[in-house]
């Protein structure tokens, strides 16, 4: 294997694979469960070897196979933490950050890189976090979670997401999250060449109108409907920059072309403000609806390369060395778990480090329920709490996910 080799897993289309790739990393694998993204990674890197399947089933790779990899990445699935969904997280099948991180221990790769959408980073999924951090400590490797936005990094448009990046401590030492840039990139400048591609005249004036930058282009599943740029907030950002976000049209507008509200962005349009550019030549394989989702659903690439050169130089030692801890994310949550036996109120509010009154704690617990199995006893002084299992999916043989994934793998993307 390469020095600097990674496996990838749930890699889509390839934005992320595209972004280590800039970043100096050679793809030893990629895993990819949706045939047309395979097809994509597969035309455009044809030395690649990806594997299409299940990413946790050994039918489709054998993780032992690929141990001592220089990094593990993924973008495993959003919907268990997206706030516009239920935010089920360890109860949802779709759920495999967990089951990641267990993968992390099998592989044993220098570092790890898992994003995910913002709403990871929110209180509803602060034990969750935890346990993912005492995990990987408990693997020998320092993590940490930082919330980037793509229009930092030379991306139009927002599209925040919560990246976790861990190594060992003697690379962790040497990482750092990468510097935004100066300069952000609008929608007008990046796209304002494809605009006027079939002589439609209204094309510089369209891009002048279209100083800013983007919401997050949502890629959508197949559960739900064709392509369109969004919720109903998303679409009338688009409709203030003379954008149509219903539906994706097939080509740029014709010479003459009158709008109501202005023109439908194309899948090439919409690749260009995913962070696609010369730069980041890509092509996409499949029909219109296929592709925008391929598109909206990436890790955008100049991101991505963002990350994968801080993690380069860190393996290179490169910089000043610091001290690098992990934050704690739930202080309730690591008393529970430091305690093989109930744990009291008291014993909680100790554990925080500041007064905090039954409703919340009682909140939190109930936050913490939904990922985990806590046994509730009341005694005199009030109730006592005992921490039980994970109820993710980390490799468990019988657990419900199997048989969930097999009954809605057609809408899984």
């Amino acid at each position: 294997m390469a020095s600097f080799d990674v496996v990838e897993i749930c890699a889509g289309a390839g934005g992320q694979a595209l972004g280590l790739e800039k970043a100096g990393f050679e793809h030893a694998l990629a895993v990819e469960l949706d045939q047309n993204a395979c097809t994509t990674l597969r035309d455009n890197r044809p030395s690649w070897k990806v594997a299409q399947g299940d990413v946790a089933s050994r039918e489709t790779w054998n993780p032992a196979d690929y141990e001592g990899v220089a990094l593990l990445a993924g973008g495993v699935p959003c919907p268990p933490f997206t706030i516009a969904g239920k935010q089920l997280g360890a109860t949802d099948e779709r759920d495999l950050f967990a089951w990641a991180i267990e993968l992390a221990g099998i592989v044993r790769p220098k570092a790890v890189l898992l994003e995910n959408v913002r709403g990871l980073s929110m209180p509803r999924f602060a034990g969750y976090r935890q346990h993912v951090l005492d995990r990987l400590t408990s693997l020998g490797y320092v993590a940490s979670w930082q919330l980037l936005h793509a229009s930092d990094y030379g991306v139009p448009q927002l599209r925040p997401r919560f990246v976790l990046v861990a190594m060992g401590p003697e690379d962790a030492a040497y990482f750092s999250w990468p510097d935004p840039l100066q300069r952000r990139v609008t929608v007008g400048e990046a796209i304002g060449d494809l605009m006027g591609s079939n002589g439609w005249e209204g094309a510089s004036s369209w891009a002048a109108g279209a100083q800013k930058i983007a919401p997050t282009i949502v890629g959508g599943s197949k559960k739900h409907g064709g392509a369109d740029l969004g919720p109903t907030r998303a679409k009338r950002a688009w409709a203030e920059m003379g954008v149509d976000a219903l539906g994706v049209a097939d080509e740029a507008p014709q010479r003459g072309a009158k709008f109501a509200v202005g023109p439908k962005l194309t899948t090439e349009m919409v690749a260009r403000i995913q962070g696609w550019s010369d730069e980041f030549d890509w092509e996409f394989s499949g029909r219109k609806t296929s592709r925008y989702r391929q598109i909206g659903n990436a890790f955008p690439p100049p991101v991505a390369a963002a990350v994968g050169t801080a993690i380069m130089r860190a393996f290179k030692h490169q910089g000043v060395p610091a001290q690098r801890e992990s934050i704690e994310h739930d202080a309730i949550y690591k008393a529970l778990r430091a305690e093989d036996d109930y744990v009291s109120f008291s014993q909680l509010v100790r554990a925080v480090g500041r007064p905090i009154e039954a409703p919340e704690l009682e909140r939190r617990i109930s936050l913490l329920s939904r990922d985990f199995n806590i046994d509730v006893r009341e005694g005199k002084s009030g109730p006592a709490y005992k921490l039980g299992k994970f109820r993710a999916f980390v490799g468990q043989e019988d657990h419900d996910r199997h048989e969930l994934f097999v009954k809605h793998r057609a809408r899984i993307s």
